[in-house]
């Protein structure tokens, strides 16, 4: 199978180098918001090869962008319109359903494109050289410049990991550059007699993240602190919402990155010591797929202030980074990350299926059940028996 990871190389860039590749982010994103602009007036069109038709003489004329950046650009705009008429129909079909009342309004405008962030072909708009160099094309030619990596990072591109497409990212706090490479490496398909031991995984708001194993053995990762920094955002941007200034939005867009980064930094800590905690284990993950159905809850007015935070700390963690975090660092340490449906778990036999209110009711669990230990990780357990995970009753 296929481990994709991304390598950050932060590029040590001089000031005519600055310049240029400033200058090719600049284009690059009007270009962006030109093409995007063109399928709204024509259709809100999502075809990638009638925009690339109609459009490319027009880029490489007035934007001046090199001949592949030219192609990315009708593509990277046909990738948001199909994802934006995803959503709408998803949306229709809720509404159908009676599942919301609002009407998605993705497509009521153009989409516009805020981020300078480019894409580089490999080979084609950039290439790596020795002494930790990398080749990079902009407006003005190629500009050659070093770089400085995470030396794991360095390491795959020595052993001769497939390198795919980069994007060159501007950190405007900082005033830096950076290359994000794509590295797929080969790694053996995972089976579940491969792994002798299981252990699973729950999220939750008390505590971010609990692991229990076969022998009642469980780590419990507290998320009160960040919890506590979280809300004090929330109140904040609450208060910016409220003033509507446009110092007040310049601050929002300050404060959304600091929550995002505080966010992504716990799930990466705490997503690390899982899988070191557990090598060479299947770990079981609680499937969160459309997990805001499930929970008859209250919101708006009807809900109290409790539930509405309640509400709140449900819906704005990142429960499936956390999870997405877990899976590729286990395949890269030989652990195995599988998916469970966790719905009527707490009542359904992990080997025959029924569903009852006691977990000791059904004579065919050969395998004895602590009190305190969910059946769904029983269910894991039995998973070299059966080779199959996440059947419900």
């Amino acid at each position: 199978m296929k481990q994709l990871i991304i390598a950050k190389l932060k590029l040590q860039t001089t000031s005519g180098q600055f310049q240029a590749l400033r200058a090719t982010q600049m284009a690059y994103r009007d270009a962006l918001n030109a093409v995007s602009r063109y399928a709204f007036e024509h259709g809100k069109m999502s075809n990638q090869r009638t925009l690339q038709r109609e459009m490319y003489a027009e880029i490489r004329a007035k934007y001046h962008l090199p001949a592949q950046m030219a192609c990315n650009v009708p593509r990277q705009v046909g990738a948001t319109y199909k994802t934006l008429w995803t959503k709408v129909k998803q949306n229709a079909a809720h509404r159908q359903a009676g599942r919301t009342k609002k009407r998605y309004k993705g497509l009521d405008k153009p989409p516009k494109y805020v981020s300078p962030t480019l894409t580089y072909n490999y080979h084609h708009d950039y290439s790596l050289k020795q002494d930790a160099q990398v080749s990079l094309l902009t407006l003005e030619g190629r500009v050659i410049v070093p770089y400085t990596a995470y030396s794991p990072h360095v390491a795959l591109l020595g052993e001769g990991a497939h390198i795919g497409a980069a994007r060159l990212w501007y950190d405007k706090p900082k005033k830096q550059f950076y290359l994000l490479l794509s590295l797929e490496m080969a790694r053996a398909e995972p089976t579940p007699q491969d792994h002798a031991h299981v252990v699973g995984v729950d999220v939750g708001q008390r505590y971010l993240a609990v692991s229990t194993d076969t022998e009642q053995h469980s780590h419990f990762y507290s998320g009160k602190a960040v919890r506590a920094k979280a809300d004090h955002y929330a109140r904040l941007r609450k208060r910016l919402q409220k003033k509507g200034t446009r110092s007040a939005t310049r601050r929002m867009i300050v404060i959304s990155g600091r929550e995002r980064r505080l966010k992504q930094d716990r799930n990466h800590r705490i997503s690390r010591r899982i899988v070191d905690a557990h090598p060479q284990s299947i770990i079981g993950l609680e499937d969160l797929t459309q997990i805001r159905e499930h929970p008859k809850r209250k919101h708006g007015k009807k809900a109290t202030k409790k539930q509405r935070r309640a509400n709140r700390h449900a819906s704005h963690w990142a429960f499936a980074q956390l999870q997405s975090y877990i899976a590729y660092k286990a395949l890269l340490t030989g652990s195995m990350a599988v998916k469970v449906d966790a719905h009527y778990t707490s009542q359904a036999c992990p080997r025959c299926g029924p569903t009852a209110p006691t977990k000791d009711c059904c004579s065919c669990v050969r395998v004895a059940i602590p009190a305190s230990m969910p059946i769904w990780l029983v269910r894991a357990t039995l998973l070299s028996e059966r080779c199959s995970f996440g059947k419900t009753g």
